[in-house]
Protein backbone atom coordinates (compact mmCIF):
# COMPACT_ATOMS: atom_id res chain seq x y z
CA UNK A 1 0.00 0.00 0.00
CA UNK A 2 1.10 3.68 -0.92
CA UNK A 3 1.37 5.97 1.44
CA UNK A 4 0.78 9.79 0.43
CA UNK A 5 4.04 11.85 1.58
CA UNK A 6 3.42 14.08 4.92
CA UNK A 7 2.68 17.63 4.02
CA UNK A 8 5.15 20.11 5.69
CA UNK A 9 4.04 21.73 8.64
CA UNK A 10 2.93 25.57 8.19
CA UNK A 11 5.78 27.01 9.94
CA UNK A 12 8.36 25.30 8.21
CA UNK A 13 6.50 25.88 5.09
CA UNK A 14 6.82 29.35 5.79
CA UNK A 15 10.28 30.10 6.88
CA UNK A 16 11.11 27.50 3.93
CA UNK A 17 9.53 29.69 1.27
CA UNK A 18 10.98 32.79 3.28
CA UNK A 19 14.66 31.91 2.88
CA UNK A 20 14.45 30.31 -1.16
CA UNK A 21 12.55 34.02 -1.56
CA UNK A 22 15.78 35.71 -0.50
CA UNK A 23 18.32 33.14 -1.95
CA UNK A 24 16.44 33.92 -5.45
CA UNK A 25 16.25 37.72 -5.22
CA UNK A 26 20.14 38.08 -3.83
CA UNK A 27 19.03 38.74 -0.10
CA UNK A 28 21.31 35.72 0.89
CA UNK A 29 23.90 35.51 -1.69
CA UNK A 30 25.98 32.28 -2.77
CA UNK A 31 28.31 31.73 -0.10
CA UNK A 32 26.17 33.16 2.89
CA UNK A 33 26.10 31.30 6.16
CA UNK A 34 22.40 30.20 7.07
CA UNK A 35 23.20 29.93 11.29
CA UNK A 36 19.68 28.23 12.63
CA UNK A 37 19.62 30.47 15.82
CA UNK A 38 19.58 33.65 13.87
CA UNK A 39 17.05 32.79 11.18
CA UNK A 40 14.92 31.06 14.17
CA UNK A 41 15.23 34.76 16.04
CA UNK A 42 14.51 36.43 12.24
CA UNK A 43 11.36 34.32 11.92
CA UNK A 44 10.11 34.20 15.55
CA UNK A 45 10.62 30.26 15.79
CA UNK A 46 12.17 27.61 17.18
CA UNK A 47 15.22 26.53 15.48
CA UNK A 48 13.06 22.82 14.46
CA UNK A 49 11.13 23.81 11.53
CA UNK A 50 14.64 26.21 10.80
CA UNK A 51 16.10 22.79 10.73
CA UNK A 52 13.90 20.67 8.45
CA UNK A 53 13.40 24.13 5.51
CA UNK A 54 17.33 23.82 5.35
CA UNK A 55 16.67 20.00 4.87
CA UNK A 56 14.22 20.48 2.33
CA UNK A 57 16.05 23.81 0.72
CA UNK A 58 19.53 21.30 0.57
CA UNK A 59 17.49 18.51 -1.83
CA UNK A 60 16.65 20.87 -4.28
CA UNK A 61 20.16 22.02 -4.46
CA UNK A 62 19.61 25.82 -3.43
CA UNK A 63 21.74 25.12 -0.35
CA UNK A 64 24.69 22.91 1.16
CA UNK A 65 24.73 21.19 3.97
CA UNK A 66 28.26 20.68 6.01
CA UNK A 67 29.57 18.60 8.86
CA UNK A 68 31.67 21.44 9.72
CA UNK A 69 30.31 24.19 7.96
CA UNK A 70 27.16 23.98 8.51
CA UNK A 71 24.59 25.24 5.71
CA UNK A 72 25.20 27.70 3.10
CA UNK A 73 23.54 29.24 0.16
CA UNK A 74 25.05 26.95 -2.66
CA UNK A 75 27.61 29.04 -4.98
CA UNK A 76 27.30 29.62 -8.36
CA UNK A 77 29.92 28.32 -10.19
CA UNK A 78 30.83 26.92 -13.66
CA UNK A 79 30.43 23.15 -13.03
CA UNK A 80 26.92 23.32 -10.86
CA UNK A 81 25.60 26.10 -13.71
CA UNK A 82 26.88 24.02 -16.99
CA UNK A 83 25.19 20.91 -15.21
CA UNK A 84 21.82 22.70 -14.84
CA UNK A 85 21.59 23.86 -18.27
CA UNK A 86 22.94 21.08 -19.94
CA UNK A 87 19.90 19.14 -18.62
CA UNK A 88 17.41 22.24 -19.40
CA UNK A 89 18.53 21.87 -22.98
CA UNK A 90 18.30 18.17 -23.33
CA UNK A 91 14.38 17.99 -21.74
CA UNK A 92 12.92 21.45 -22.06
CA UNK A 93 12.67 21.74 -25.65
CA UNK A 94 11.14 17.94 -26.21
CA UNK A 95 9.09 18.86 -23.24
CA UNK A 96 7.66 21.95 -24.86
CA UNK A 97 7.23 19.68 -27.87
CA UNK A 98 5.02 17.25 -26.49
CA UNK A 99 3.23 20.11 -25.05
CA UNK A 100 1.95 21.42 -28.38
CA UNK A 101 1.89 17.86 -30.31
CA UNK A 102 -0.85 17.08 -27.46
CA UNK A 103 -2.52 20.42 -28.05
CA UNK A 104 -2.60 21.32 -24.40
CA UNK A 105 -3.66 24.66 -23.08
CA UNK A 106 -0.79 27.08 -23.19
CA UNK A 107 -3.03 30.06 -21.04
CA UNK A 108 -0.85 29.49 -17.70
CA UNK A 109 2.33 30.55 -19.92
CA UNK A 110 0.49 33.88 -21.26
CA UNK A 111 -0.67 34.52 -18.08
CA UNK A 112 2.94 34.53 -16.60
CA UNK A 113 4.15 36.78 -19.64
CA UNK A 114 1.51 39.28 -18.28
CA UNK A 115 3.19 39.25 -14.66
CA UNK A 116 6.48 39.39 -15.92
CA UNK A 117 5.15 42.88 -17.94
CA UNK A 118 4.43 44.44 -14.76
CA UNK A 119 6.45 42.78 -12.46
CA UNK A 120 7.47 45.47 -9.33
CA UNK A 121 11.14 44.48 -8.82
CA UNK A 122 12.88 41.21 -9.50
CA UNK A 123 11.78 39.07 -7.36
CA UNK A 124 8.79 38.96 -9.10
CA UNK A 125 10.06 38.79 -12.45
CA UNK A 126 12.52 35.80 -11.73
CA UNK A 127 9.10 33.87 -10.07
CA UNK A 128 7.44 35.16 -13.55
CA UNK A 129 10.07 33.94 -15.52
CA UNK A 130 10.27 30.15 -13.85
CA UNK A 131 6.47 30.13 -14.09
CA UNK A 132 6.31 30.74 -17.70
CA UNK A 133 9.01 27.94 -18.61
CA UNK A 134 7.49 25.66 -16.43
CA UNK A 135 3.77 26.46 -17.69
CA UNK A 136 5.47 25.57 -21.07
CA UNK A 137 6.80 22.20 -19.95
CA UNK A 138 4.23 20.77 -17.14
CA UNK A 139 1.91 19.72 -19.34
CA UNK A 140 3.85 17.44 -21.78
CA UNK A 141 2.30 14.72 -20.81
CA UNK A 142 4.85 12.61 -18.84
CA UNK A 143 4.93 13.51 -15.69
CA UNK A 144 8.34 11.95 -14.98
CA UNK A 145 9.84 14.24 -17.51
CA UNK A 146 7.73 17.52 -15.99
CA UNK A 147 9.21 16.29 -12.04
CA UNK A 148 12.86 16.31 -13.56
CA UNK A 149 12.76 19.66 -15.31
CA UNK A 150 10.75 20.87 -11.89
CA UNK A 151 13.93 19.67 -9.96
CA UNK A 152 16.53 22.44 -11.51
CA UNK A 153 14.22 25.13 -11.66
CA UNK A 154 15.15 26.56 -8.47
CA UNK A 155 18.70 26.00 -9.38
CA UNK A 156 18.51 27.24 -12.44
CA UNK A 157 16.65 30.03 -11.21
CA UNK A 158 19.69 30.88 -8.54
CA UNK A 159 22.12 31.00 -11.87
CA UNK A 160 19.70 33.33 -13.34
CA UNK A 161 19.54 35.56 -10.23
CA UNK A 162 23.21 35.69 -10.25
CA UNK A 163 23.53 36.18 -14.30
CA UNK A 164 21.21 39.24 -13.82
CA UNK A 165 23.30 41.04 -11.02
CA UNK A 166 25.94 40.92 -13.57
CA UNK A 167 24.13 41.88 -16.75
CA UNK A 168 20.26 42.89 -16.53
CA UNK A 169 18.86 40.70 -19.48
CA UNK A 170 15.95 39.73 -18.65
CA UNK A 171 14.09 42.39 -21.13
CA UNK A 172 15.82 40.12 -23.97
CA UNK A 173 14.69 37.24 -22.70
CA UNK A 174 11.19 38.36 -22.21
CA UNK A 175 10.82 39.18 -25.89
CA UNK A 176 12.33 35.74 -26.87
CA UNK A 177 9.46 34.60 -24.44
CA UNK A 178 6.64 35.64 -26.38
CA UNK A 179 8.27 34.38 -29.86
CA UNK A 180 8.15 31.03 -28.00
CA UNK A 181 4.60 31.67 -26.83
CA UNK A 182 3.82 32.89 -30.50
CA UNK A 183 5.09 29.90 -32.23
CA UNK A 184 3.65 27.07 -29.50
CA UNK A 185 -0.08 29.14 -30.21
CA UNK A 186 0.40 28.54 -33.93
CA UNK A 187 1.05 24.90 -33.51
CA UNK A 188 4.21 25.18 -34.48
CA UNK A 189 5.98 22.22 -32.44
CA UNK A 190 9.40 22.24 -33.83
CA UNK A 191 9.41 25.61 -34.50
CA UNK A 192 8.78 26.35 -30.69
CA UNK A 193 11.07 24.01 -29.22
CA UNK A 194 13.67 25.20 -31.71
CA UNK A 195 13.64 28.58 -30.24
CA UNK A 196 12.97 27.40 -26.90
CA UNK A 197 16.58 26.09 -27.23
CA UNK A 198 18.04 28.73 -28.71
CA UNK A 199 16.80 31.23 -25.63
CA UNK A 200 18.45 29.03 -22.84
CA UNK A 201 21.60 28.80 -25.55
CA UNK A 202 21.65 32.34 -25.27
CA UNK A 203 21.72 32.65 -22.15
CA UNK A 204 24.33 29.73 -21.85
CA UNK A 205 26.68 32.14 -24.11
CA UNK A 206 26.42 34.85 -22.57
CA UNK A 207 27.16 33.56 -18.69
CA UNK A 208 29.65 31.81 -20.11
CA UNK A 209 31.55 34.07 -22.95
CA UNK A 210 34.65 31.56 -23.31
CA UNK A 211 32.08 28.88 -24.46
CA UNK A 212 32.00 25.42 -22.94
CA UNK A 213 35.50 25.18 -22.22
CA UNK A 214 36.24 28.59 -20.88
CA UNK A 215 37.50 29.83 -17.71
CA UNK A 216 33.51 29.95 -15.98
CA UNK A 217 30.34 31.72 -16.31
CA UNK A 218 30.65 35.18 -16.65
CA UNK A 219 29.45 35.56 -12.81
CA UNK A 220 30.49 37.87 -10.01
Amino acid sequence: MAFAPSPIPSRTQYVLEAIKHAILTGGLPPGRALVEAELAAQFGVSKTPVREALKTLAGTGLVVMSQYKGATVRTVDAAMAREVYDVRLLLEPEALRRTITRRASLDAAGDALAQADVAADQAERSLANREFHRALYLPCGNPLLARMLDEVRDQAALVSTVAWSADPSWQREAEEHRGILHLALAGDADGAALALREHIARFVRRAFPGGPDGEGPHLP
